[in-house]
């Protein structure tokens, strides 16, 4: 049997890894005169997809698995056992060699590396720790790690990933126990919460080390993160929006990433036939935004929901919860403190403090406001300024279809 090349294994393997969120794919194009390598092509940079560090930067990083062979068949994944997909694997001294080789020519920054499950879970988190341990100690690398660590794994193997990785991630995969025994049997979500629990103590216990002993050892610096699937099963936006409070609560999450389910080969007939609108996904990063930097509470958001629990696609969750509670508003942008501003429809953090700092000096107008927005439309109806006070807009039947974005801006989203 011929041997897989590293390049076509390489290609294999980022490609299976682009279906988790933690890190968005960055595809590029090989641009080579007449058929050769000219300078500044791409061709060899799969797998390059970008990040963001904890202090703001973005940078690239290497996005693979160490393999996508699996002994767990999970309905929704491309990569579950009984899939027809093709199967590939490397050492963790080849994907330190990858990382290297990327780095030096200045492709990449740092590495993203997950896997799928193989022989079993405690081999294969061994094997991810040794991929970062060769780069981190014989390759003396500095760059940035994002490592996913297994659930089902010892404790202490997954305590060693943050030893050795930036940030450190577990999929909690579906938003309820019942989607994840259905369509996940293999795993359990006690189990995945639990191994959260133990790395968010270890990462406060780490930090709390950090600033007493100057050689205290660093643990995910970066936190961390996990990832649920939008539309395999199921759970509402408002199930979704709770979970994901549950998560940021009980274990200090930088992030939960929001994955739309896409239709995968050979699909089990227990999932849906259609992917759900990639607008939907979109809605739920918007509802994480307000909860995360907007000081939303759960319950608010999910009253933006309708009586299914679904999020409105045609407008934004905090237009929609605006035009739920319309006795909120307008608001004086002159006068109200930043709780109520934050909750202004088209109005956003940067914007925000800028009117504090401005009215402090003089009264805003509506000229005013309008050259710190992208557009003032959404606005009006919702505030009140030296020069203007909506007559009556709040109260219009037709407030919902007037802000609402033209359909052609919505297919973008489709």
């Amino acid at each position: 049997m011929q041997q897989t090349s590293v390049m076509d294994r390489l290609a294999i393997l980022a490609d299976a890894a682009k279906y988790d969120a933690s890190c968005a794919s960055s595809g590029t194009q090989k641009r080579d005169s007449r058929g050769g390598k000219g300078i500044g092509s791409t061709d060899g940079g799969m797998g390059i997809c970008h990040a963001y560090a904890p202090d703001g930067r973005c940078i690239s990083l290497l996005k693979l698995l160490l393999t996508n062979h699996c002994i767990f068949d999970c309905h929704y994944c491309i990569n579950r056992k009984s899939s027809n997909v093709r199967r590939a694997r490397f050492t963790p001294q080849e994907v330190a060699d990858l990382t290297i080789a990327f780095y030096r020519r200045n492709y990449i920054e740092g590495l993203f590396l997950s896997s799928g499950i193989i022989k079993s879970s405690n081999h294969t988190m061994e094997q991810l720790i040794e991929a970062a341990r060769i780069l981190r100690e014989e390759h003396d690398f500095h760059g940035y790690i994002h490592l996913k660590t297994i659930p089902e794994a010892d404790p202490e193997l997954v305590a060693q990933a943050g030893l050795w990785a930036d940030r450190v991630s577990i999929n909690v995969e579906l938003p309820t126990d019942v989607g994840l025994s259905r369509l996940a049997p293999d795993k359990s979500g006690a189990q995945i919460e639990s191994a959260m629990g133990n790395l968010s103590d270890a990462i406060v216990e780490a930090s709390d080390a950090g600033k007493r002993f100057r050689a205290a050892p660093r643990f995910a610096p970066a936190g961390q993160s996990t990832q649920m699937i939008v539309g395999a099963d199921d759970a509402s936006d408002a199930q979704i929006v709770g979970k994901a409070s549950t998560l940021y609560d009980k274990f200090s999450l930088k992030r939960v990433y929001y994955s739309a389910f896409s239709p995968i080969p050979d699909a089990s007939a227990v999932l849906p036939l259609k992917r759900p609108p990639l607008l939907r996904e979109h809605r739920l990063y918007q509802s994480d935004w307000l909860m995360r930097f907007y000081g939303f509470t759960p319950g608010e958001v999910q009253s933006a929901a309708g009586d299914d629990g679904m999020l409105p696609l045609d407008i934004d969750p905090k237009l929609a919860w605006a035009l739920k509670f319309r006795d909120r508003f307008p608001v004086d942008v002159n006068r109200a403190p930043r709780e109520a501003l934050l909750r202004v429809p088209g109005l956003g953090v940067k914007a925000i403090d800028a009117i504090i700092a401005a009215r402090r000096y003089r009264t805003m107008r509506l000229e005013d406001v309008a050259r710190l927005t992208v557009s003032v439309k959404k606005l009006r109806p919702f505030l009140i300024t030296a020069d203007w006070r909506p007559t009556l807009l709040t109260d219009r039947a037709d407030l919902h279809a007037r802000l609402s974005p033209p359909a052609k801006q919505m297919e973008l989203f489709g």
